[in-house]
């Protein structure tokens, strides 16, 4: 019973993300956590999936928020968290937190380095204006 536990927990989406995070030295635990927390404060029907588990990634995989579709992705450098928008191109982003992947037609991306400021109001409606547009293409 205990190791069929074990694989069942293994395969929770949410602990593999809670495992990511744990793994994480420092800042960057720190920042992915804080991400994580807006991203379902922002819109409470995120669903959290974890893609890409491979060895080079101890298994844990790269953390998904998807809601009718693909929001975002969590992924960590060795200098960077990078938070990957699936449509992020069209997306307002008045405050400009897109700063990586703009020379993309449909990606953009936020790169977060140790000590950066990010503002949580804009964060979140960046989050909110993915879920409507991945809302409105499902509905066309």
């Amino acid at each position: 019973m205990t190791e069929a536990r074990n694989l069942a927990e293994m395969d929770n989406p949410a602990r593999l993300i809670d495992a990511r995070i744990a793994a994480l030295d420092g800042w960057q635990g720190a920042v992915l956590a804080r991400m994580r927390n807006w991203i379902r404060q922002a819109d409470p029907g995120i669903v959290e999936t974890v893609k890409w588990r491979k060895p080079s990634n101890a298994m844990l995989g790269v953390p998904v928020w998807e809601h009718a579709g693909l929001i975002c992705t969590g992924e960590t450098y060795r200098t960077t968290v990078k938070l990957t928008f699936a449509r992020g191109a069209a997306l307002p982003d008045p405050s400009g937190l897109f700063n990586a992947s703009l020379e993309g037609g449909t990606r953009r991306a936020i790169d977060i380095r140790a000590g950066d400021a990010i503002d949580e109001d804009a964060f979140k409606a960046l989050i909110r204006g993915a879920v409507a547009l991945n809302l409105s293409r499902a509905r066309g």
